[in-house]
């Protein structure tokens, strides 16, 4: 069974806590353990709590959920560019796959809304997938033929 962690962001609280919801009944369905639920305050704040989370025994993969709604200034552009970047860069030093399930930047409220399951279904189904190709590339021995991963 895959073990897996929530990092939700509650900024933009009306469309993050529908993501939330979708994304925990995304993996029931697929077969994976929700292990941890965390809350931060914002977007920009997800990656402080990542180490911390891919290092647990109990967490294979994590998922993070928010919206970076677009302002009049382009702050959605730094807070959504820098987050990635951080969130993408915990992900490949500890070697434990951490999926982007965040909406925007340039997302207005509405457009937001109407991607909150798109997002965290795929995210969840995202990270599912690399926690279990993950374990099968550990396990997979070479014989002198090509080995698929599926």
């Amino acid at each position: 069974m895959v073990r897996i962690a929530l990092v939700v962001s509650e900024f933009n609280y009306d469309v993050t806590q529908l993501m939330l919801q979708k994304a925990l009944e995304h993996a029931k369905f697929l077969g994976a353990e929700v292990t941890y639920v965390v809350k931060v305050p914002g977007v920009y704040d997800i990656p402080t709590l990542l180490r911390e989370l891919v290092a647990k025994e109990e967490v294979d993969a994590v998922v993070t959920l928010g919206a970076v709604i677009q302002g009049a200034t382009k702050h959605d552009e730094v807070v959504a560019h820098q987050a990635a970047r951080k969130i993408l860069d915990i992900s490949v030093e500890s070697g434990k796959p951490i999926t982007l399930g965040i909406i925007g930047p340039g997302a207005n409220r509405i457009q937001a809304l109407e991607r909150v399951e798109e997002y965290a279904r795929r995210a969840v189904e995202a990270a599912v997938k690399l926690a279990r190709r993950r374990k099968a590339l550990r396990e997979a021995k070479y014989a002198g033929s090509t080995v698929f991963i599926d």
